[in-house]
């Protein structure tokens, strides 16, 4: 009898144990699952984050590009537009004649059409006779001459500055605006150059007959003034229109 009741626990022991093994067996799969699905949550929210900062700094660097591309493109065409439409227009140029030289030359220039305001007091001549270049430059209020000071002879009342400068005399300026102070031309002005070549050249006192004489005009901004000519084989009249 006893031996019965022994074995009847033990078989109830054993199906215990089982039942318990597995159990726990179940809860261990249960709870690797579950591990498991997370894992793969976290590694596709840690995916789309990283996907979401490359996008945002590829999307950064497109819109500042395209600023800066933006910002390049209007300056040059501000720029573009100031060179072709600023500038300085060479209407013609005459000579003094005396003692068989050029001794004096009157460059007369106005502004482009659609030109803004040019100052001359920051404004250069180049000349050349092929063998010689100079530079000059505006010499100051006191190589200033307005209209009613040239009273129609300008070769002999006007200003033609010195060997490093030239002087300007005002033909027409409706506002005002070319002073000696500040010589500034814009729309409708005229004024002319003086240019004294017996103090440039003064190698030769003056320009001699057969030379070839080319320049430029040149303002701060825009498409300078060209001078060009050849001065006669033989100076016939005292004043003599060049260009």
């Amino acid at each position: 009898m006893h031996i019965k009741v022994i074995k009847y626990l033990h078989i109830n022991l054993i199906i215990s144990l089982n039942i318990l093994l597995g159990l726990v067996n179940g809860m261990k799969c249960k709870v690797c699952i579950q591990n498991r699905d997370a894992a793969i949550g976290l590694g596709a929210m840690i995916v789309f984050i990283a996907m979401v900062l490359v996008a945002g700094i590829a999307a950064s660097v497109i819109i500042q590009t395209s600023s800066n591309l933006e910002m390049q493109v209007l300056r040059s065409g501000q720029e573009t537009t100031t060179e072709v439409a600023t500038g300085i227009r060479i209407e013609g140029v005459e000579g003094l004649h005396q003692s068989s030289k050029i001794t004096k030359l009157a460059i007369e220039l106005t502004t482009r059409a659609g030109s803004p305001d040019i100052d001359l007091n920051t404004t250069i001549i180049e000349i050349s006779d092929s063998s010689s270049k100079f530079i000059l430059k505006f010499g100051g209020s006191s190589q200033h001459c307005n209209s009613s000071d040239i009273n129609g002879d300008i070769l002999n009342n006007g200003k033609f500055g010195s060997s490093t400068t030239f002087g300007i005399n005002v033909l027409h300026d409706a506002d005002g605006s070319c002073t000696s102070s500040t010589p500034i031309i814009n729309f409708g002005d005229h004024v002319f150059l003086g240019v004294n070549t017996t103090s440039v050249f003064s190698s030769t006192s003056g320009l001699n007959p057969r030379i070839d004489i080319f320049g430029l005009v040149i303002s701060e901004d825009g498409a300078p003034g060209i001078i060009g000519f050849s001065t006669p084989a033989a100076y016939s009249s005292a004043i003599i229109e060049l260009q």
